[in-house]
């Protein structure tokens, strides 16, 4: 692939050892990285972990810049879109502070697609945690399969909703259309991903999934981390009609919750089914009091919310 280089731009709050990790592995890459630009969210958190001394360890201070913000100048497009104008190179990699790259070859193959001119943008494969409960290692199977693939405009009809999905857990970018297509939207309380993509495809670009390009993210939310994770994940589509009024996430949901039912019970793992269950539960309620959040007083958003600042700045 030549001699290609790109900046890593990655939003940090609380920085933590998965964090230390993902930047070890990024020091370990097969192509040349150029720099890696750190968007930190409160400045105490960032000293307090001793961060400066890691990098030093690591060997990587030199390669690392590092911007401080407030938590209440942090979001989640307007921080990532931050973090591109410091950024110098034709492509750009997004990720997360808890996604550890699997090999030294994540960065190569998300940017294959991209540097030979199949698509615009890409994102990888996310890989349950070895020590992720089995819900979350089905789910991760169940979103993130084993095979590459190309999407665009056309397979909305096949795919629906689907078809835009993409993560910013591990992301890559053309910048040059990145730019033209103005960015993330500069104000998003979550999916801003997604909603860059759905720009991307709609204005004739390719969004490709690359299954080689593999990290390990995984979570174990509670019923009541997945409701609120879910009233944003709804309110960032409700706040974009252009995209999402025609796309339903309601029949995807259940399909997925009857393979996953179906799955634990020939793993002889039954028992976890009414934890799927109370899951899945609090998962649409929460997606569907976000899509009327409209009709919520303020305080109640600020209760339904895993982003309380976002709701501080409205008018």
């Amino acid at each position: 692939m030549g001699e290609t280089e790109l900046d890593v731009i990655i939003p940090v709050y609380r920085p933590d050892e998965r964090f230390f990790q993902l930047l070890a592995q990024l020091a370990c890459q097969s192509i040349p990285l150029h720099r890696i630009i750190l968007m930190n969210t409160e400045r105490a958190y960032w000293d307090a972990a001793g961060a400066e001394g890691r990098l030093e360890t690591l060997g990587i201070s030199e390669r690392c810049e590092i911007h401080h913000l407030s938590k209440a100048e942090f979001d989640h497009g307007g921080t990532r879109n931050t973090g591109v104008l410091f950024s110098e190179t034709p492509y750009f990699v997004m990720m997360t502070q808890d996604a550890v790259p699997c090999d030294d070859k994540l960065l190569e193959r998300l940017l294959f697609p991209l540097v030979n001119g199949k698509a615009e943008m890409s994102y990888g494969r996310q890989v349950a945690s070895p020590d992720a409960d089995i819900l979350e290692k089905f789910t991760r199977r169940y979103n993130y399969g084993d095979q590459s693939f190309l999407k665009t405009e056309a397979d909305k009809e096949k795919l629906g909703i689907k078809t835009y999905f993409a993560s910013n857990v591990c992301a890559a970018y053309v910048r040059a259309r990145f730019d033209a297509l103005g960015g993330f939207p500069p104000r998003a309380i979550f999916n801003e991903d997604m909603i860059y993509a759905a720009r991307l495809l709609q204005s004739g670009g390719t969004l490709a999934y690359c299954a080689d390009a593999r990290v390990y993210h995984s979570h174990c939310y509670t019923p009541a981390q997945q409701f609120h994770r879910n009233f944003d994940l709804a309110v960032s589509q409700a706040e974009h009609p252009e995209i999402f009024a025609d796309l339903k996430s309601e029949a995807e949901g259940i399909r997925m919750v009857r393979r996953t039912a179906r799955f634990l019970k020939r793993q002889g793992e039954g028992r976890e089914i009414p934890r799927l269950f109370a899951l899945s539960a609090a998962k649409y309620f929460g997606y569907a009091l976000g899509k009327r959040y409209r009709l919520l007083p303020k305080w109640l958003r600020a209760r339904c919310t895993m982003n309380r600042s976002y709701w501080e700045k409205c008018a």
